[in-house]
This record gives structure tokens, sequence and C-alpha cells, in this order.
């Protein structure tokens, strides 16, 4: 790619485009389901198409095409990963279903870029996901993104979810103290008194009791 294309990307796509482009170099072996489906096995090289295919979807400005990567059987994950990256930042919301997958992925490197562009989306069924997510027992380990883009949305679902995550957090053994910490720095931010209680109850814990404090101050 261009340093001309590169410069008028902002940064969150920069460094998405960077990591895919290791990532498709890294393991053009994803593309072969596809490509075999689409294409004469006997004409096509993994590693050539995959790297085609992924200059053509960060460049285009066919949104259509994009929105058929996302339907499409047999793409890999970053195909899927880049279309539906550049729709939700263009504000197409085809993109949505694919962004909450993204957003409570294993990978915490996708879950920062599916959230960058749900910002964007501008979505009304944003919040209602993320909060989903953020609450969500069984997804903890993967709350994290969640819990930041609701604090971002500034949604009246936000609040709310925070609190409910937040105090199930506390509980002793709780290992995910880092979800609790975005819970605390998120509740701070919104400034909300209902999250009075939860925050109090969050000064003892050593990991938190900063945070709490000062999340506590920003309180009227």
């Amino acid at each position: 790619m261009s340093m001309d294309t590169l410069s008028v990307m902002d940064e969150e796509l920069r460094s998405l485009v960077d990591r895919l482009r290791d990532e498709v170099a890294a393991k053009p072996a994803d593309w072969t389901t596809y490509a075999s489906a689409a294409h004469d096995p006997a004409t096509c090289d993994p590693a050539t198409h995959a790297l085609a295919v992924y200059d053509v979807l960060v460049a285009t400005h066919d949104h259509e095409l994009l929105a058929r990567v996302l339907v499409e059987p047999g793409r890999p994950l970053w195909a899927r990963e880049i279309a539906a990256f550049r729709l939700g930042c263009a504000g197409d919301r085809r993109a949505f279903e694919a962004l909450v997958l993204l957003l409570n992925h294993r990978d915490p490197e996708r879950c920062v870029s599916a959230a960058h562009a749900l910002a964007r989306l501008n979505d009304p069924r944003t919040p209602k996901a993320a909060a989903a997510l953020a609450t969500n027992t069984l997804r903890t380990a993967y709350a994290l993104h969640p819990v930041r883009l609701l604090t971002t949305l500034r949604a009246p679902e936000a609040v709310p979810a925070l609190v409910a995550t937040l105090h199930r957090l506390l509980a002793p053994g709780e290992k995910h103290w880092r979800v609790a910490l975005a819970c605390v720095e998120g509740l701070g931010q919104l400034g909300d008194h209902r999250a009075r209680p939860v925050l109090t109850a969050a000064l003892p814990h050593p990991r938190l009791a900063t945070a709490a404090a000062r999340a506590l101050e920003k309180l009227p």
C-alpha cells in the first residue's frame, strides 16, 4: 500500500491494515477454503490471491463489495474484519452484526478495532449489544472492550451495565480485575450518582482503590 493511501487513514485503520497484512502473509492457507470454491484450484496460489484481495478490500470505496464479503461463505476472518471495520467507520449499518461478534473476540486487537468502528457506526442497537456483552457472566474474560465502548457511547444502558458488572467483580477471589478497573474508570467518566454505592464498595480493593476514589470525586 502506498504512503499516499496511508496518509489519509486514521490511526486505528493504519493499525488494522498493518496487523492484518502481517496475518495474511503469515497464514495464506486461511485463504485456500474460499479461493478453492471461487476459483480453479489449479491456478489459485493462496498467498498471491490473499494479498491481492487484501489490497482491494483496503483500497475500495465500493460498499456493496465490502458488504458481500460479510455474507459470502468461506471468507477468512481477516477479510470480514476489514470489510466490517470499513463499513462501520463509514456508518453503514450492515456491519453491525460482524462488529459485535468481533467486539467479543478472544483476540484483544480485534476487539479494539471493532469498538472503534462501532463507536462511529451510530447504530441504535450498539449500546444494548455492548451492555449484553459486558454483563454476560460467561464472557467476562472478554468484557473489557464492551465496557470501554459503553463508556464512550454514554448511552442510557451504560451506567446500569457497568454498575452490575462491577458489583459482580467485587466478589472475593474474582480474577478479572482489569475489567473491574475499566468499570470503575468508566463510571467516573460518566459521573452518575447511581454509581456511588458500588464505587464506595470498590475502595477496599487494592487494585481499584485509587481509581475508585478518583471516580467518586467526579460524582455530583
